[in-house]
Parts: structure tokens; sequence; C-alpha cells
């Protein structure tokens, strides 16, 4: 075989490549009776009525609840609307917007290349995207015309920095910091979602340029560093990011309703995201976004942080994947030893939120916040997403819980930490 056919050959396979096959077969998920895998289901009947009164209450339109244990679904009910002013009843199988939940898959994908020997974690991201070759530190800003100055850093920024949230990167429109919201609005960054005419690799080469918060790994600043690694993927793989997604994650899992932009004979099955007006749920305005972008517009932005729009039963799998030390239904998306790093403690005192450190994909509970009790078990891993969505994994338990709402604004729901302490509750083992 000629030199340049057998590279071209090479060069196939990695850009098409599956997820390997392995030794070991976890079934995918499937329904089960409660007290066969140790669940009470006079306890669960509990959680049902808990719901049921908060939307019966109208503080939530509507919710989807999964709850699985040892690799079967217990629980999967629907409660009120998808949408009230068009009158659509909630349904198992709805699609939610899942905005920071999307991290941990991006996350995922990462390490997927990293065991492929792709890059080391401590990597300068500068050696794959050049534009972040010379951090600066934000010195001055002017409040008038939003100019300002830096200052050299003193680290530059790494794969695990941007992993980690540590990277000092901001988050534009959600900044904490208003210096920060209007030096990424002037600079035109594309913040979470849009419907726009956009790549990613266009936004985030802009952001390469712009000034950190601080000096790479000093502090952990929730940031849009998985909207980098987004495209960080498709210069490592060569492959577009949704395409990455789709062939190493989604479909060697069977996450048939995971996307970043729905194809049509799903539209009907996207949740309205819905906001209280005069007492009553109606449809969010757009504001800097358009609710409706998993399904209009120039469908091209993909981003890591925050672009996908799954369902609770998809997103059970992909927890489920993680509880089977990184395999599912005979294929193998991650090593258990790669899974171990993940879960570890990567930011060490940078991140405390109630009894919780980060990882690589996740924060994970801590003996102190299992000890606290309605956090799970040591080791229980979760996130959440601005929609109002939940999730977490208690790999001692083998327990998954997830809650999907879409709201914004100002909103008394309760349901997220009496859900999972609830769960908790309903083991009977």
């Amino acid at each position: 075989m000629k030199p340049i056919v057998f590279i071209l050959v090479v060069l196939f396979h990695l850009t098409t490549v599956a997820q390997t096959a392995s030794v070991k077969f976890s079934p995918p998920l499937a329904e089960a009776t409660p007290e066969s895998v140790g669940m009470s289901s006079e306890r669960l009947a509990l959680i049902d009525d808990m719901l049921e009164k908060e939307v019966s209450n109208e503080t939530l339109p509507g919710v989807v609840a999964l709850i699985a244990r040892n690799g079967k679904i217990v629980f999967h009910n629907a409660y009120g609307m998808a949408d009230n002013t068009a009158s659509r009843a909630m349904e198992n199988d709805a699609i939610f917007r899942i905005a920071s939940q999307t991290k941990a898959i991006t996350s995922t994908a990462v390490m997927i290349l990293w065991e492929e020997g792709a890059f080391r974690l401590d990597d300068h991201v500068s050696q794959y995207i050049p534009e972040f070759g010379k951090a600066q530190i934000l010195d001055t800003f002017n409040e008038q015309d939003s100019s300002y100055t830096t200052k050299p850093a003193k680290d530059q920024i790494t794969i695990r920095d941007l992993i980690t949230h540590t990277s000092g990167i901001g988050y534009g429109v959600i900044d904490g910091d208003d210096r920060f919201k209007k030096i990424y609005a002037k600079a035109g960054i594309t913040d979470l979602f849009t419907t726009e005419n956009i790549r990613i690799e266009e936004s985030v080469k802009k952001l390469a340029q712009l000034p950190l918060h601080h000096n790479p790994g000093d502090k952990f600043t929730y940031s849009e560093g998985l909207d980098v690694l987004g495209y960080f993927i498709e210069v490592v793989s060569g492959m577009p990011f949704d395409k990455f997604l789709k062939t190493r994650i989604f479909e060697p899992l069977g996450m048939e309703d995971t996307w970043f932009y729905l194809p049509r004979n799903k539209h009907n099955r996207l949740v309205s995201v819905q906001h209280k007006v005069d007492g009553k749920w109606e449809k969010y305005p757009i504001t800097f976004y358009d609710t409706d972008y998993p399904k209009t517009g120039a469908k091209r932005f993909f981003s890591g942080g925050a672009g996908l729009s799954s369902t609770a039963r998809d997103y059970a799998t992909f927890l489920q994947m993680y509880l089977n030390q990184g395999e599912l239904n005979g294929k193998r998306i991650l090593s258990r030893t790669t899974v171990q790093s993940i879960m570890g403690n990567q930011v060490g005192k940078l991140f405390s939120d109630g009894g919780k450190y980060y990882g690589l994909a996740f924060g994970v509970v801590t003996a102190m916040g299992q000890d606290h009790g309605g956090q799970g078990s040591i080791g229980t891993f979760d996130w959440g997403g601005y929609f109002n969505t939940q999730y977490f994994a208690d790999p001692k338990e083998q327990l998954i819980g997830i809650l999907m709402k879409q709201t914004q604004g100002p909103v008394n729901d309760q349901t997220g930490w009496k859900f999972r302490q609830m769960v908790g509750a309903a083991v009977d083992d």
C-alpha cells in the first residue's frame, strides 16, 4: 500500500471509529418493580404525591421525573403541562433543553480523545488553538466605554483548567462580574445558545483574545471553558462536534433523543420554556436568545457548555454508563480507570459547595456531604441546568434521580432538594 493511501485509510478510521466492544455487558435501562431492586413502592408514592401537589399548586407548569436503581427504571412519571398556553400535556418522552447538563457530555467526549492519546490534560490549549497563546488578566476597566487594560498571566490555560472551570475565562451574559458581561458583549461573544448563523469556532477565537478573571488554576470560576473544549474536540478529532458526540456517545448508548438541533419529527416533543405572568404560566419571550433555538435558526452553533436537548431516559442512560464504570450494552465508552480519574477531586479546595468537590465532569459528594444528609452517598455525582433541570447518580446505591423542568424567572420551586432527599429515603433493602 502506498504511504499516502495508508495515511488516508488511518485518518478515515480515526474519524469514523465507534466506541469499542467490552468484555463486560450491562443491559440497557429497562423497567422493573421497585421491590425487585430494593426500593419502596409506598415511599415512591410519596414522591409522586409531592410532585403532583407542586404542579397542582402551580409552583411549576410541568415536570418529568425518573428514578432508576441497579439499571432498572422504577419511577418515570410526567406531571402538568409541556405548554400551558397550547394546552399540551407533559409526556414521559418530552424533550428538554438540558443547558449545563451538556457539560458532562462534553467532558466525556474530551476524555474519550484523552484515552486515545490525543493530548495530555496539562497541555496548554494554545498547542491546539493558537489564539490562546498569550493569556492576559483583566487589570483596569473603564465603565464609560468598556475599555480595559490587562497584565500578563503567570500561566497559560491548560485542558484541565478548561474542564474544571479554573481557566479564568468568564461567562458573558450570566457572569457574576458585570465588567465581563460588558467586555464579552462588546466583543460579540455568543453565550449559551443562539439561532444566529455562527460557528463555535468563531466565538471561541474571539474569546481567546479577551482578558481572564484570574491566573489559570488559581480559582474556580464557572465559565465557557466547555464551549472552548467543544471546538477543541473538532480540532483534535477532525470531526464536527455534533457528529463526534453522535457517533462516539449517543449512537453507542442508544441516546436517540439527544441533539443540539432536533430533527423535525421530534419538534412537537420539545417542552416550552415558561414563566409566570399575572399568576399564569406563559411561554418565555425572546431575550438575548430565542427559546426555540433547538428547532429554528441557523442550527450551526454547537455549544459544549449549554447547547444540548434531551429526555429524562436518555440522560439516565448516560448516567448509567458512568455507574457501570464506563460501559453500557457491551459498549465501552470510557475505561473504569478513566472514570476513577473523572470522579477524583481535581481542584482541591477551590470548589466548595455544601460537602462537594469538583472532578472532571461533575460535582461529587464528600463524606461531609453524605453525613449532612439528603445528598447521597460519598461519590454521588451531580449537576443541573439553566432551565431548572437536576440530576444525581449514587455509585454506592446504584441509584439515579432525574428531574426535568423548563422555567425561567422567579419560581418558588422546592422540588429539587425534596426529590433528591426523598429518593434516597425510598431505598429499602
